[in-house]
């Protein structure tokens, strides 16, 4: 199983809460003084800030552990949902990654390196907004007149704009690892704290049923609304059943596109992680290229990590063209459909 080389190994157990034993553990133990001092500072930032109160709602999305849980998709499915009410969303996000810290509305021609790969899928579904200072980014939303909600993606943690719903992303498979805060394991912050943020729940599950332990280990914390999707593919996937592939992801969590795949009848010669919005060098490329060749095996990956390559030349540029993406989006039963309607719909109002 390849190796995430940016998420230390004593952030997660084999089941979801529980905590590493051994030499790991004694290292996560270690380093807890150090999670108590980020988690303090954490609590300060937003204690010391008055935050800007839009005349538009503002609908935030999350997560309370660092790493990918599925917020893009869930940022893509809200807008959806909102242009199918008659509503104009427009999307404000941090754009990491990127190096233009805005107010900067995502053109055409933009590249991840200057505004993040997430910026440029988001900007497919709703205008898209970066803007590294949340409350001028809502100032420029309000000013272009072009939106009636913004949708605010990873902002859980940021405290310089007022949200009238708060949604956090958690992975149904992985949960919330040891609940340690960073670097010692992977919350953002204390639990508790940011739990008192939230005004629902939404666990991402692998599959339908897959998040039972984590949704019964947060439903003992955590009063609000939990909600639960399954990641499914997007569109025609016939294409995929019997199909030699390797595999390819710089994405948070890229064993659940790896078992994605699989589900869909994938034949996985090769996989190859890579850390979340990681860009790949030349010698990357040209490996992926040669591991296709050598097993006669069709490349895939997942739409963000495409964007990462837009505008590339040489072997990169030969990836790009050659991999196809996997679309995906989030399912939600129809309890939690309607649960997310009515939660949408007194924001809004």
């Amino acid at each position: 199983m390849p190796v995430r080389i940016d998420e230390p190994p004593w952030w997660y157990g084999e089941t979801p809460g529980q905590h590493p034993a051994g030499a790991l553990g004694v290292v996560a133990g270690g380093l807890s003084p150090l999670g108590a001092l980020y988690g303090w500072v954490a609590r300060r930032r937003y204690a010391g800030v008055a935050p800007y109160r839009s005349r538009l709602p503002v609908i935030c999305i999350g997560n309370l552990t660092a790493g990918g849980t599925g917020k893009t998709p869930l940022a893509l499915h809200l807008c959806g949902r909102l242009r199918a009410r008659g509503l104009r969303p427009a999307v404000l996000t941090r754009g990491y990654g990127g190096r233009l810290a805005g107010p900067h509305w995502v053109a055409k021609e933009d590249g991840a390196e200057a505004v993040g790969d997430e910026p440029l899928l988001l900007a497919q579904a709703a205008p898209t907004l970066v803007a590294r200072d949340r409350a001028a980014g809502a100032r420029a939303i309000e000013g272009a007149a072009a939106a009636d909600v913004i949708v605010m993606d990873d902002g859980l943690q940021n405290p310089q704009l007022a949200k009238d719903l708060t949604l956090a992303v958690v992975d149904g498979t992985r949960g919330l690892g040891n609940g340690r805060v960073m670097p010692a394991g992977p919350l953002r912050a204390p639990l508790t704290f940011q739990l008192g943020l939230v005004g629902a729940v939404v666990i991402n599950e692998r599959a339908p049923g897959a998040g039972d332990v984590v949704a019964a280990s947060l439903r003992a914390r955590f009063g609000g609304p939990i909600l639960r999707c399954a990641t499914v593919a997007d569109g025609d996937t016939g294409w995929l059943r019997g199909q030699r592939v390797v595999a390819w992801a710089g994405i948070g969590a890229p064993q659940r596109f790896f078992t994605l795949l699989r589900s869909l009848g994938a034949d996985l010669a090769e996989t190859a992680a890579f850390g979340d919005h990681q860009r790949l060098g030349e010698s990357d490329a040209q490996r992926l290229l040669a591991l296709a060749r050598r097993h006669g095996a069709a490349l895939v990956s997942t739409a963000k990590d495409l964007a990462r390559l837009k505008g590339t030349a040489g072997a990169l540029g030969e990836l790009s063209a050659g991999t196809r993406a996997l679309p995906i989006t989030l399912h939600f039963a129809e309890a939690d459909a309607e649960r997310l309607a009515s939660l949408i719909h007194h924001a809004i109002r």
